[in-house]
């Protein structure tokens, strides 16, 4: 089986590309732009392998994705390429508008342009995997979980250009019968996340002896999923699950904000006790929290346990243990990320500044006319 993963070079889709090398024999075809939060050292390792391929290419560029397709012939996608921070779509939404939709649009269609080439029997067992967050679900009171009948009542610029996302899969399911299947997760940690995430950037600053940003009270609650368990999920899902279904990945692991970063605080207390700065707790500063920001997260992910029999591996507890290791072991990648870059600064502010550019107009190519039509950036 060969599988075509976009944005196999970010944090949730190198964890798959590392595991399906390790544990299946699965080629994969790993496309992905390179933007600024791609990690390409978190591929090293596979570099060469015969079963690994990689593609420099923008899912929003409908040539290099029908180059794509006819030159590797995939048996199924897993779509992951997608902007995903909150706080960079309140200050600069319009990336994620053009990544989110306009880019998984184009792939959709491009899927579609492929599969009108295939014989009948390879179109058949095709799969487009979309990979997308709890997020859009909107927030939660202090009870109750979200399912995946649970409506949609997206809150930020980013989950609202991930609803528009799902909801264009679902679409190009009942409308043209491209088989497709969803999952929708909960926050992801664990290693080579990038630190403008909560949980790298409370590690990375807590080494560097600087503040530990906790938005509001920090009694937002969010439901926590090791980025390893989410990677045998997907793949799950990808090999056994139903076309046209959809399927949550939860950790089964809330927590509030506050006591999160505790926690953290706490298993680095233990690793370096000697640090000038121990307690790291004391680091602990409440900033402005983000507009519009979400209450609380939680997964019901039975619907994945009764019918495929996932069960996450690690408890937050021993995720986070593993994920504290790491980072402390890795600090020249840290230093390497901020270099090009990102140094730990606030984002999502919500602060006006110059106007943005629109995203570029979608190429609106039907199946048949790639040579004719497409788009660009």
């Amino acid at each position: 089986m060969k599988v075509l993963i976009t944005g196999g070079a970010g944090f949730i889709g190198s964890a798959l590309c590392r595991l399906l090398i390790a544990e299946t024999d699965v080629e994969i075809v790993n496309l992905d732009k390179l933007t600024y939060a791609a990690s390409p050292e978190s591929l090293a390792a596979l570099a060469g392998h015969p079963r690994y391929k990689f593609e420099k290419a923008d899912i929003c560029d409908a040539a290099a994705l029908d180059r794509v397709f006819s030159a590797h012939q995939p048996d199924a996608v897993l779509h992951l390429a997608a902007e995903s921070h909150v706080d960079r779509s309140i200050d600069a939404p319009s990336a994620f508008i053009d990544t989110n939709i306009v880019g998984t649009f184009t792939l959709l269609q491009a899927a579609r342009r492929y599969l009108d080439g295939v014989p009948p029997a390879r179109r058949d067992g095709f799969r487009f995997h979309h990979v997308s967050t709890d997020e859009v679900y909107g927030s939660l009171a202090a009870e109750g979980a979200f399912r995946e009948d649970t409506p949609y009542a997206p809150n930020s610029p980013y989950s609202a250009s991930k609803a528009a996302s799902d909801h264009l899969v679902r679409a190009w399911q009942h409308t043209f019968g491209l088989p497709v299947i969803m999952t929708n997760c909960s926050n992801n940690y664990g290693p080579y996340q990038h630190p403008e995430k909560l949980i790298p950037l409370m590690i990375t600053s807590a080494v560097r002896g600087r503040p530990l940003p906790v938005y509001g009270s920090g009694a937002n609650i969010r439901d926590w999923l090791f980025v390893e368990d989410h990677a045998r999920a997907l793949w799950l899902v990808l090999s056994r699950g139903r076309v046209g279904e959809k399927y949550n990945i939860g950790g089964d692991a809330e927590m509030t904000n506050l006591d999160l970063v505790h926690l953290i605080c706490g298993i680095l207390d233990e690793c370096r006790p000697a640090a000038p700065h121990c307690p790291h707790s004391s680091l602990i500063a409440f900033v402005a929290d983000r507009p519009g920001h979400d209450m609380r997260y939680a997964i019901d992910a039975g619907k994945l346990r009764r019918e495929l029999g996932w069960r996450p591996r690690e408890t937050l507890a021993t995720g986070l243990r593993q994920t504290v290791a790491w980072y402390l072991a890795n600090l020249d990648w840290c230093a390497a990320v901020r270099a090009r870059g990102y140094d730990g600064e606030r984002l999502g502010l919500a602060k006006p500044g110059p106007a943005e550019p629109g995203p570029a107009e979608p190429g609106l190519a039907e199946p048949g006319l790639a040579k004719t039509a497409g788009s660009g950036r």
